[in-house]
């Protein structure tokens, strides 16, 4: 099934305990379509870049199958850059730089080869932007996912709410599903999100797991225990593209096969935090990916008589 993907194609630098990069790819469509290329083969991407955005790394997404045809070069302009720093228990951070660049008045085109996608996913973009892709869409998506933080809560909050009445799923940590709901209880907060309009919530919960809400159901996945975690730059966006990945190649979006597409992104993201960037996701042996995916079948599995 055709997925399409629009977030920020960027660069990153990033320091955390264990070390620092200099600028190297990152951007939130850029670990989504990356994750979701280990699943399914028909990934678009829609995104905007500088004429400084090196033309080797536009070749390595395309390398994993992933089609640029909606990536927009601007001329003359620079890249969207962050650069950030994590502290010792990995999940604080403090942003040093942030650059918009030509993210500052992105407009998405959307060719019309990609304008009748099955699947949608909403990488962290202004809710505007999220909403006028959806609006150049000539038909309806199977299902459409959408990922944004407290940044647009707190600027843009009545453009989130118009937004979340055009998805399906909404993707958000803890902090900011409280943030938007105004409730501390997590199943509270779900209530509240889910009548903004998706019909279905993940609360993503770092080295907790994450929750998905769908009606009167919850489902509770565990996150993997691992030795060292070098950085967790997207691996929120890692989780989301292994997730919708997961869903497109299926073509299945009911409850049960939504916890199967969490355990996956779960086992993608997992991978991510080995290393820097992009480096970890980038050649996963499928016998590696489905060990990952079976450890954490065991971390939840229990035979209770």
């Amino acid at each position: 099934m055709s997925l399409l993907v629009t977030g920020t194609v960027a660069f990153d630098a990033i320091e955390t305990p264990f070390g620092k990069t200099d600028k190297i790819i990152g951007g939130a469509a850029t670990y989504i379509s990356l994750a979701a290329s280990y699943f399914t083969k028909d990934v678009s991407l829609i995104a905007v870049v500088g004429d400084d955005f090196p033309a080797s790394y536009i070749e390595l997404i395309k390398s994993k199958g992933i089609s640029t045809e909606g990536l927009q070069i601007k001329e003359g302009e620079k890249s969207f850059f962050w650069s950030g720093r994590y502290f010792n228990d990995m999940n604080s951070r403090e942003t040093l730089i942030t650059e918009l660049n030509v993210l500052a008045d992105f407009d998405p085109i959307v060719p019309a080869s990609l304008a009748q996608p099955e699947f949608v996913m909403l990488g962290n973009l202004s809710p505007q932007v999220q909403l006028t892709l959806l609006e150049r869409l000539t038909n309806k998506p199977k299902l459409v996912v959408m990922d944004t933080m407290n940044f647009w809560m707190d600027i843009a909050l009545e453009d989130l709410k118009k937004a979340l009445k055009k998805v399906d799923v909404l993707t958000i940590n803890d902090e900011e599903a409280r943030q938007l709901s105004g409730e501390y209880s997590l199943l509270k907060a779900s209530r509240v999100i889910r009548e903004m309009g998706p019909q279905y919530l993940i609360i993503k919960k770092g080295e907790h797991g994450a929750l998905l809400f769908h009606g009167d159901q919850v489902f509770s996945a565990p996150a993997m225990l691992l030795e060292d975690v070098f950085d967790p730059t997207g691996a929120g966006d890692t989780f989301a593209g292994g997730f919708i990945g997961w869903l497109a190649l299926t073509n299945d979006i009911s409850f049960e096969n939504m916890k199967r597409a969490i355990i996956y992104g779960s086992a993608m993201a997992s991978f991510c935090v080995e290393k820097f960037g992009t480096d970890n996701i980038l050649e996963i042996p499928r016998e590696e990916l489905m060990e990952r995916v079976n450890a954490f079948k065991k971390l939840s599995y229990v035979d209770i008589v």
